[in-house]
């Protein structure tokens, strides 16, 4: 009934106070790089922001603007954007507003100038912040974004994880204060996951209190789901836990108190001695710290336990002190504010105290109004805006009712007050002396007409009720009829999408049908093509092989026929002399026939593969005028035999055309093997050609070429210049 909402979010994910064992180290540290620029200028801004939070503020601000100089000689202008935005939420939390904007707006042209996107991206995290801070929320958060597009753009350093982690967190908190809870879960889950990639103990138990406070939340919204409330205690124990494991090296005592009163206001609901322990403890502690915010959270969770207790006057005076704390703090909380004029209001009248219970809430609605006419906040959507700013009114309404009607109620308190304080009157007037009657009754006629006002003004006030719930009632019937008119044209438009879509997929279908006729065709076409080339290449490999065998092999064997059908056999040395010559002539014949069978089908190619074939190839063709290296390359035998045949013959077909045009001196053959691929290369010192040349690519022996590139579906490119030579490549896939 009297529970207090806070809302805690600490102001800056690395600026907190650390003990001071950790000031000391960060001491030795900054002092050990003062010989070393680049470090120096990377601990600056931790040290300046340990110093400022341990109230040294001047030695802070020494340090920044040490570093600051040294920072704006450097080319890049990175430490020179992260220093100047430190120094502007420094400048901003020590209320310094004109300096603040000044160290922004420096922060601002040195991001300009580096490539760093953690700079750029840590410079609109400060001008974020500092938006949040001055209540801007929606250009806050348009900062926080580009923050996060810079970050994830950003290669991972040391300090990544936790920059990035800060802008979600922040992220959170507006989420939350905006009731946007799928936004604020889905960012206090990403603070988490780069708390933890961080590493930092005082990054993760941020995150853990983040979390809480989502699930707790859930659970404000759905009280019967206890597992919403059984995780937000996990995590908030969670916190509590990291935070006396790293004592060391963690936060100062606020943010155990941070956590405290966390848990102590989810206890509230459903276990007192838990609320009642933690309460004290974030009490103790905040009232060591000194930390306003903190020291009022505690007294009002104690004041809600108080109340719950009946303890009225205990419960008021917590709330009172709550009040003096809120009224200390450098940053108001006006929900809080709100919640405990609400809270002292309903106390007073559960006291019977009416006329202080009047003033605490006209208070209330003082202090509503002009929180709600500076928070006039421009959220995303224009009619989210628009409902929000109608909602918000309707209850200053209702409050202002709320109020008259309260002061009718001690009008009438008092009248009956009144009332029987006369009735009292009169019976001692009557005791006394009955010669009074007379007056009596005119007392008594009075008092018929105070009844007879107060019954009118209970007939008015029945009268504007009945007419405000009227209004509400054409509002809302108003609204329902936007609503239906909307529907009815929603569906139409639906309606409308679906059927031209449906005529837009028909439509598509049909062409996409077709162009695949048409690739099918193109493809048939392409693989006659190719049939024909690999037909018209094996006629004149037949050709060839007809011309060997007639021009060599037979005219061996014709000589040998004549030289043996000359033979005398009355001679016997001029038989043994033919027949001499004749086995001579027959050997050539055989030698012959196997040139002419290894051309048609290498042995070597068939018992050893691609490479011994083509190195024996290479070894037969090299004389003294024209010499032949291979090379192979990463090669491992993975190409079909149909496929090594056909590479082969189009290397004998190269070849041969260097042999007869290029007038080459040395020739080269490369074959490497990729992933998916084979790489040919043949190039050639020759006099070159222009391979643009049209009659070039006519010939015989080149179409035979391409016709075997495109049955391997493989590619070719040439290239050549004249008096200096041809390369030819060739990309063939594996499979």
């Amino acid at each position: 009934m009297y529970r207090l909402l806070f809302m805690f979010a600490f102001l800056m994910g690395s600026f907190f106070a650390q003990a001071q064992d950790v000031l000391s180290k960060l001491e030795k540290e900054y002092s050990h790089a003062s010989n070393q620029t680049t470090e120096q200028l990377n601990l600056a801004p931790k040290y300046a922001t340990a110093l400022f939070f341990h109230n040294l503020k001047l030695k802070s601000y020494q340090i920044l603007e040490t570093n600051i100089s040294i920072a704006t000689k450097q080319n890049d202008g990175r430490y020179a954007t992260i220093l100047y935005a430190v120094q502007a939420m420094n400048y901003r939390l020590d209320n310094k507003q004109a300096e603040s904007f000044k160290s922004l707006e420096m922060a601002k042209q040195y991001s300009v100038k580096t490539n760093s996107n953690e700079a750029k991206g840590y410079f609109e995290y400060a001008r974020g912040w500092i938006l949040t801070r001055n209540n801007k929320t929606t250009d806050a958060v348009a900062t926080y974004l580009k923050a996060i597009n810079y970050y994830e753009n950003s290669p991972t350093t040391s300090t990544l994880y936790g920059r990035f982690g800060n802008v979600a967190k922040e992220l959170s908190t507006i989420y939350s204060n905006l009731n946007e809870y799928q936004l604020e879960e889905k960012y206090s889950k990403q603070f988490l996951l780069l708390a933890s990639k961080q590493h930092d103990p005082n990054l993760i138990f941020d995150a853990y209190m983040r979390m809480g406070y989502v699930y707790e939340q859930k659970y404000t919204q759905n009280p019967s789901n206890i597992d919403f409330r059984n995780r937000a205690e996990q995590y908030y124990l969670q916190a509590i836990t990291t935070f006396n494991k790293n004592k060391e090296t963690m936060l100062n005592k606020t943010s155990l108190s941070y956590a405290a009163i966390n848990l102590a206001n989810l206890y509230t609901g459903f276990n007192r001695e838990k609320a009642m322990k933690y309460a004290e403890l974030a009490n103790k502690v905040s009232l060591e710290t000194g930390d306003a915010i903190h020291i009022a959270s505690s007294f009002g969770i104690l004041a809600e336990l108080a109340a719950q207790n009946k303890d009225y006057d205990l419960a008021k005076s917590y709330f009172l002190k709550a009040s003096m704390e809120i009224g200390k703090s450098p940053v108001r909380d006006h929900n809080i504010e709100l919640s405990i004029l609400e809270s002292l209001s309903q106390i007073s009248e559960e006291q019977g105290n009416y006329k202080e219970a009047l003033t605490y809430y006209k208070s209330y609605v003082d202090k509503y109004k002009s929180v709600y006419d500076q928070e006039k906040l421009d959220i995303t959507k224009k009619l989210e805006s628009q409902f929000e700013k109608e909602r918000q009114e309707q209850k200053y309404i209702k409050l202002q009712l709320e109020s008259d009607k309260k002061a009718q109620q001690i009008k009438l308190i008092n009248i009956l007050r009144a009332q029987r304080e006369q009735v009292y009157n009169n019976l001692k007037l009557v005791e006394e002396n009955q010669r009074e009657r007379l007056k009596f009754s005119e007392l008594e006629s009075e008092k018929k007409e105070q009844q007879l006002r107060l019954a009118k003004l209970e007939t008015e006030q029945k009268n504007n009720d009945i007419n405000s719930y009227k209004k509400l009632l054409a509002f809302k019937e108003k609204i329902n009829t936007y609503y239906i008119i909307f529907i009815v044209i929603f569906i139409v438009l639906i309606i409308l999408l679906l059927y031209a879509f449906k005529q837009r997929a028909k439509s598509m279908k049909q062409r996409d049908e077709l162009h695949v006729l048409a690739i099918d065709k193109e493809k048939q076409n392409s693989k006659i093509s190719t049939l024909t080339a690999l037909l018209e290449g094996q006629e004149q490999e037949r050709g060839r092989l007809a011309r060997d065998l007639h021009d060599g092999l037979g005219g061996l064997l014709s000589g040998t026929k004549l030289q043996l059908s000359i033979l005398d056999p009355h001679q016997s040395e001029n038989i043994e002399e033919g027949i001499s010559k004749s086995i001579g002539q027959i050997d050539g014949a055989v030698e012959e026939l196997r040139r002419v069978a290894h051309n048609l089908m290498p042995d070597l190619l068939i018992k050893y593969g691609l490479e011994a074939a083509i190195r024996e190839f290479a070894t037969r063709i090299s004389n003294s005028g024209l010499e032949i290296h291979t090379e192979f390359i990463n090669y491992s035998h993975s190409l079909s035999q149909e496929k090594q045949l056909i590479i082969y013959r189009i290397i004998q077909e190269l070849v041969n055309n260097t042999i007869k045009h290029a007038d080459a001196s040395e020739v080269i053959i490369q074959l490497s093997e990729e992933e998916n691929a084979v790489n040919l290369t043949v190039e050639d010192d020759g006099k070159g050609f222009d391979h643009t040349n049209l009659e070039v690519r006519k010939t015989a022996g080149f179409h035979n070429i391409e016709s075997r590139v495109q049955f391997l579906k493989g590619t070719m490119n040439i290239t050549s210049e004249l008096n200096v030579g041809t390369s030819i490549e060739l990309q063939i896939p594996i499979h």
